[in-house]
């Protein structure tokens, strides 16, 4: 049933438990009963599920109380017995509470006139399972009421609801007790969610038995033993297991239905005797095979060789130790002295063997080479063991054997490799390798061929590209490129622009020129060289004049007096000093001389009919951006296209180029790149020289006039 239970009285119910509410006191300000008349009161308490706004009307779902009819005084009273609300459903642990106070008519007499409430108190509260008593005070308009509540479980109901049933018992529907949570706690010896199984021995098997009590241990049906672990066979099996019930498996050497039938007599009752064999033949039977000098159904008896007579042709028996033998008479041999003697008048001998007469009336046979046998009829093989070796034919000889070798192999057997390179011969300082009826040369560097004999043409595989031309070198072939390519094999195009003075027919005059065109260019060199120096030495002399010049106009301006001194001055008495040309900052005088003034320069064009005195001196030079960098930009070209030259043979060496270096260092010089440089070298020369004249000129003029 789970969580539900039967009470004492048959009631079904899932939880029990019970709310108690104590009331301490209650005053109010008006009277509590009518004039003349005694006072009576009783106080009514409504428990409903929570509610936000708490309605005083019916019904009181989780149920009412009221106390007794108290007697009080007209004001208040002092205390009552606790109102006890039961429930059994879970305690929800939210709830209302109403509390009215009623005045009775008469001690034993209840009433629900209205005109009887004093007061009336509604909340909400919330409180869970528990002894402790909680306090509350409520005070309304004209009354104050002190009271107390708590809930708690009916016996043997547990948890916060009180949903949990747990009874104590040791019967057949369990055994156990209960904690303070309700949970049940099994005495010794039991198990189970009601504690109603009993746990059996500790070497009981769970699985095949089973107990009724504490510690036993029952089997179950087909099961045996202390703890029920062993299977119970089949009825009258003998010689047999199981590992079910009621199975008979046979063991070794046993059959039948009931495992009573031997099936390995010989095993299990050994009865051959004097070592003899036994074989099981089923069905618990067996034979025994006996040992030479035993017989019986065991071989236990012990027997004569010689009762059978087994010697022929009257020769005698001698019994042994299992075993016989028989003496022959004269002309008889053999195991049994079945066989006739022959003598040499028969001729036994065959290929060629030779007959001798034994002292016994026998003979013997000399067999002649590559036969055997007691009568030489067996050739012999002298070839079958595979004496020679190396694939070499074996020939039997009779008297001896014969190997024919392979080529290339010696020896008796054939085991000898013929070393080929006895004869030397590889020649022109070629290495010989032997080999299986062969040599291997390993010619030096010009020779090829068997034995090195021919002498190699490097140029024969056409190794030049391009049309070059072949030439043997002791390192390899060597090629001499045509115009316009280079390379070891002229693989490489040179540049359509490159065009070298070199030809192939004229070494000489192609030497002759190129020394003829470093020397130009050394002395092109030497010539800019000198040209610089000598025009920076004048423009350093220039300079020098021009600065003393000016220094003494200056001078002869500043020493004028009277109307000449008054032509020169402005209207704030400062010099008109004019520069026609460009604007200049001038410092005319030194700083701090004093009976000297500072004249700013104005800029002022001056009609030709007002000048009376013009002075004209060069003020500023520009200095020259080829004169400057020129020369510097010109070596840096030289050695920039002398480290492309150095890279350029680097990655493409050949010797013939090496004999043309000369050459190809001015053929690289002279390449558009260069001539490109050199134009723009000239053409910075000429715009600066324009612009020198044109532009970077300073005159300074100092302008005299007429006094008006």
């Amino acid at each position: 049933l789970g969580k539900a239970n039967f009470r004492k009285n048959g009631t079904f119910v899932l939880s029990s438990g019970v709310f108690e509410l104590k009331i301490h006191s209650f005053h109010t300000a008006q009277r509590i009963c009518r004039r003349h008349r005694d006072c009576h009161i009783f106080f009514r308490i409504c428990l409903k599920h929570p509610e936000d706004v708490i309605s005083a009307e019916p019904p009181c779902t989780f149920g009412t109380g009221q106390t007794n009819v108290i007697r009080a005084d007209h004001t208040s009273i002092s205390s009552s017995a606790p109102i006890r609300v039961p429930f059994h459903f879970k305690w929800p642990g939210t709830f209302s509470l109403i509390i009215e106070a009623w005045n009775a008519e008469s001690p034993t007499e209840y009433t629900d006139n209205q005109n009887n409430l004093v007061s009336r108190l509604a909340t909400r509260r919330r409180l869970a399972i528990g002894e402790d008593w909680s306090q509350d005070v409520h005070f309304g308009e004209q009354s104050e009421l002190r009271y107390s509540y708590h809930v708690f479980c009916d016996e043997y109901y547990f948890g916060d609801g009180c949903a949990d049933y747990c009874r104590p018992r040791d019967d057949t529907l369990g055994h156990y007790t209960c904690d303070e949570e309700g949970n049940r706690i099994c005495l010794e010896g039991w198990k189970g969610n009601y504690c109603s199984e009993p746990i059996c021995s500790a070497e009981c098997s769970e699985r095949h038995g089973y107990c009724e009590a504490p510690g036993g241990c029952t089997c179950r049906m087909g099961w045996q033993g202390p703890s029920c672990n062993e299977c119970v066979r089949y009825p009258g099996c003998l010689h047999g297991t199981c590992s079910q019930p009621w199975q008979c498996n046979c063991q070794e050497g046993w059959g039948g239905l009931f495992c009573d039938q031997d099936l390995n007599y010989c095993t299990n009752h050994k009865p051959c005797a004097n070592g003899a064999t036994c074989t099981n033949t089923g069905q618990g039977s067996y034979t025994c095979n006996c040992r030479p000098g035993f017989g019986g159904t065991n071989c236990e008896l012990e027997t004569n060789e010689c009762d059978s007579n087994p010697c022929k042709n009257g020769g005698s028996c001698n019994d042994l130790e299992n075993d016989y033998s028989c003496t022959c008479p004269q002309g008889f041999y053999g195991k049994n002295c079945e066989i006739i003697a022959m003598t040499c008048a028969d001729g036994p001998c065959f290929n060629g063997g030779t007959c001798v007469e034994t002292m016994t009336g026998g003979y013997t046979c000399r067999c002649p080479p590559s036969y055997t046998g007691s009568n030489c009829e067996k050739k012999l093989d002298r070839c079958s063991n595979r004496p020679c070796l190396n694939g070499g034919e074996c020939l039997d000889l009779g008297q001896s054997i014969l190997c024919r070798c392979q080529a290339g192999f010696t020896g008796a057997n054939c085991q000898v490799n013929i070393d080929d390179c006895a004869s030397s011969p590889c020649q022109n300082a070629g290495t010989c390798q032997d080999g299986v009826n062969d040599y291997t040369c390993s010619c030096t560097l010009g020779y090829i061929g068997k034995n090195c004999s021919v002498r190699s043409d490097a140029c024969g595989a056409h190794p030049c590209q391009n049309g070059g031309t072949c030439f043997t070198h002791f390192t390899g072939p060597v090629c001499q490129c045509p115009k316009g390519f280079m390379g070891p094999s002229c693989e490489f195009t040179l540049q359509p622009s490159f065009k070298p003075a070199l030809r192939q027919t004229s070494q000489p005059s192609s030497t002759t020129l190129t020394l003829s065109c470093a020397l130009a260019i050394l002395v092109l060199v030497l010539v800019a060289g000198i040209l610089y120096l000598r025009r920076r030495r004048r423009m350093q002399g220039r300079k020098q004049l021009r600065d003393t010049a000016v220094y003494n106009d200056l001078e002869t301006v500043n020493n004028l007096g009277g109307n000449e001194r008054d032509a020169f001055l402005g209207p704030n008495g400062l010099f008109k000093i004019s520069n026609s040309t460009a604007r200049l900052s001038l410092s005319l005088c030194p700083d701090g001389r004093p009976g000297y003034r500072h004249n700013p320069v104005e800029n002022k064009g001056i009609r030709g009919q007002d000048l009376q005195h013009k002075t004209k001196y060069r003020k500023i030079r520009y200095s020259g951006l080829f004169w400057k960098t020129g020369p510097e930009m010109f070596c840096w070209v030289i050695l920039l296209n002398m480290f492309t030259l150095f890279l350029f043979f680097f990655k493409h060496s050949n010797f013939l180029l090496l004999f043309n270096l000369p050459f190809a260092i001015i053929s690289l010089l002279c390449v558009p790149s260069f001539f490109f440089i050199l134009l723009l070298l000239i053409i910075i020369y000429l715009f600066e020289n324009l612009c020198l004249w044109f532009h970077f000129v300073t005159d300074v003029e100092i302008y005299l006039y007429d006094a008006k």
